[in-house]
């Protein structure tokens, strides 16, 4: 847990301090003492009496009491270190700078646990190893550069990296982008990302903390908790972005069934920063991108208009909004041709609004105004404007500045020339303005933070499961994969609408079954994983001769036990289904049949407990939901229907958490209907 100690202490240990600035240790003191920190630094050195002006401790059991310990020390003397600071110094935070622990070998491991237990037993707080530190207002616990701009209002940054971590803040800076605060949390080895954004949200105070959060991990070790605070500082008026890199697709591969070989543990991932409201971004320019949009004015509708002097940039922007599902809508009338009016010849107004590479800051000034209070249907302005190099352009710059300040819509400065204009980019950047380099990635960035839902309230909404009839099938089933009578028990406890079926296991048993059922029917093998595969699936069988043939020949197919009799229905063929994926808890994957999963793979994801709004979402955002609304005539699913499966589906997960992959595919959808036809269920309690 982190404490105030860690936060703003009164008191800091450089352990390892050094004259020498090219090593952790002398340039973390340097970044201290440049830094400006108010309260008294301690030096502990076994050599130099006197460190950058600091009288050295040779001797670390000489020390006074200390708040807080920076160590850039050898691993192997760490633990000892710690021990004697922990329980002599009254120490209650600790910031490891050295590596050499849990991410080199085993004996580091040991050394790292070691160093947790003495910091556990205190109720201390520590951020490494293998970091670079953390950087507040208070202090500049870091050993690296750049030391970015620091400011209350900027943003909380959480990495896992360290070296990442420098390079997101060397994008970011030039660009105007400010800090709040700086956590390098290394190896985790007692808080990790998820117990940085936990202190974020329990002490987020709406009047003095940063709104926005940024994010960058290699593993979600603890996504409740993620999910938790996330949600819950996006509900409180925050932004994050994250991102996540690294996905291993070695699960999927080792799955069994359809749904299992989808999903992947970076669909969790995906699944997880929908729920909680984050935007999930894929690199450090598409991070700085996202972020930066937030620092901007909140955009209240998706109709951008586009303001250049150059027409390249603004075709590229356009194309780059458009595919984000932004729009660039016409403008036309006497509003705009009044516009045109006061623009050079050969300028155009239509969207985007292009006044040439002559065109003057006046124009410019004029062109804002017409986009702010004349056409009404704009929510958003972006402005593209670069130079040559013929002319400064800090008079074009300082009217950006000045309606950015006055405007109700939310003006985006797109400045690409950040060599060629780069006096005019430092003073813009002075006056605490925040610019995009790039249009298309400006672009991407925006449309993603458009659309990124709020928080999904997690409550299921449905009540139609008999929870203790659930348990007691799945208690009575053994390992792998369950008999469909099972699955058939499961559906009906679940509320879940199943096709009509009999399993038969002998050829007249086979034609009884058919003529109850009514014909035409389908017949599946019992056994086999892949039916389709292996010639176990026969469609519209019409009568008693033909369903005795089949029967005979399928029988005959390995691992055949039985066969599965249905009656054969029609609608648009849907799928639905559940994998469990370690640490992150149920998958729910959702989508169409045939061609749009085999070849399209078009799915959506989502973690239980899901609930209707988030059910509903995953159905919309498919992108065959125009099939599953109706085209050129045709009917459509009813997606209440649909939805409700799902919903079901998340309330027998939520009952029968041994269940560890499942498919209900296809399952054939119409306007009043969903319907199970086929199903397998795989549990694993053990």
């Amino acid at each position: 847990m982190i404490n105030q100690q860690l936060i703003n202490p009164g008191s800091i240990v450089v352990i390892g301090g050094s004259n020498d600035v090219q090593k952790p240790g002398g340039a973390v003191l340097r970044n201290l003492i440049e830094g400006g920190f108010n309260g008294k630094l301690y030096v502990t050195n076994l050599k130099e009496p006197e460190v950058q002006g600091i009288k050295s401790y040779t001797d670390p059991s000489l020390l006074p009491e200390v708040d807080l310990a920076i160590i850039a020390i050898a691993a192997k003397y760490i633990p000892d270190t710690v021990d004697l600071l922990s329980s002599q110094k009254n120490t209650r935070a600790f910031i490891i700078l050295s590596a050499g622990f849990s991410e080199e070998n085993q004996e580091g491991k040991i050394l790292e646990q070691k160093v947790v237990d003495s910091i556990n037993k205190v109720g201390g707080s520590l951020i490494g190893p293998n970091c670079i530190g953390v950087l507040n207002t208070s202090y500049h616990g870091i050993f690296t550069k750049p030391i970015p701009k620091l400011d209350p209002n900027g943003c909380d940054f959480i990495s896992g990296s360290g070296a990442t971590a420098c390079f997101i803040m060397e994008a970011g800076i030039p660009s105007g982008l400010t800090f709040a605060s700086v956590f390098s949390v290394g190896n985790s080895a007692q808080m990790g990302v998820e117990d940085v954004l936990e202190y974020l949200d329990e002490t987020f105070d709406p009047e003095k903390s940063a709104r926005v959060k940024l994010i960058y991990m290699e593993n979600v070790s603890k996504p409740h908790m993620l999910l938790k605070h996330a949600s819950s500082l996006v509900r409180k008026g925050c932004h994050i972005a994250a991102v996540k890199a690294g996905s291993s697709e070695a699960g999927s591969r080792a799955a069994t069934s359809h749904t299992g070989a989808l999903l992947s543990p970076d669909n969790a991932v995906d699944a997880l920063f929908r729920k909680a409201g984050i935007v999930r971004c894929f690199g450090r320019e598409d991070l700085i991108a996202v972020a930066s949009v937030f620092m901007h004015p909140e955009l209240k509708g998706n109709n951008i208009a586009i303001i250049t002097h150059a027409g390249g940039p603004a075709v590229m922007l356009t194309d780059a909004l458009s595919n984000g599902g932004m729009n660039v809508p016409h403008i036309e009338g006497p509003d705009a041709e009044e516009l045109l009016s006061q623009l050079f010849p050969g300028s155009s107004v239509g969207n985007p609004i292009d006044f040439l590479a002559t065109g003057t800051a006046q124009q410019l000034d004029t062109i804002i105004d017409y986009c702010e209070n004349q056409f009404k249907t704009i929510d958003g302005i972006a402005v593209i404007f670069g130079t040559p190099g013929l002319n400064k352009v800090f008079d074009v710059y300082s009217v950006l500045d000045d309606k950015m300040k006055k405007a109700a819509k939310p003006i985006f400065p797109i400045l690409p020339s950040v060599l060629t204009a780069a006096p005019e980019i430092e003073d813009f950047i002075s006056k605490g303005r925040i610019f995009f380099r790039d249009e298309v990635v400006f672009g991407n960035a925006l449309s993603r933070v458009y659309y990124t839902h709020q928080p999904f309230e997690e409550k299921s909404h449905v009540q139609e499961v008999d929870h203790n009839r659930i348990r007691n099938i799945v208690n009575q089933a053994k390992d792998g994969y369950i008999s469909p009578l099972e699955i058939q028990e499961l559906l009906d406890a679940s509320g879940i609408k199943r096709v009509g079926e009999a399993v038969a296991t002998t050829a007249d048993d086979a034609i009884n079954q058919a003529k109850m059922l009514g014909f035409p029917v389908v017949m599946k093998v019992v056994g086999p994983v892949h039916k389709s595969d292996v010639g176990g699936v026969v469609l519209n069988v019409k009568d008693e001769i033909k369903v005795a043939q089949e029967f005979d020949r399928m029988m005959k197919i390995e691992d055949t036990n039985s066969i599965l009799i249905q009656p054969m229905l029609s609608g648009i063929e849907l799928v639905a289904g559940a994998k469990f994926e370690p640490k992150f808890g149920h998958l729910i994957l959702c989508g169409l049949g045939g061609i749009f999963i085999e070849v399209l793979k078009d799915v959506a994801a989502g973690l239980i407990p899901l609930g209707k709004e988030e059910a509903l979402f995953m159905i919309r955002n498919l992108k065959s939901y125009q099939i599953i609304k109706g085209v050129r005539g045709e009917k459509g699913v009813s997606e209440e229907q649909f939805a409700e499966v799902i919903l079901k589906l998340s309330a027998l997960l939520k009952s029968a958490p041994e269940i560890m992959e499942l498919d209900f595919n296809p399952l054939l959808g119409n306007e009043d209907s969903v319907t199970v036809v086929d199903a397998r269920i795989r549990v694993k309690k053990n």
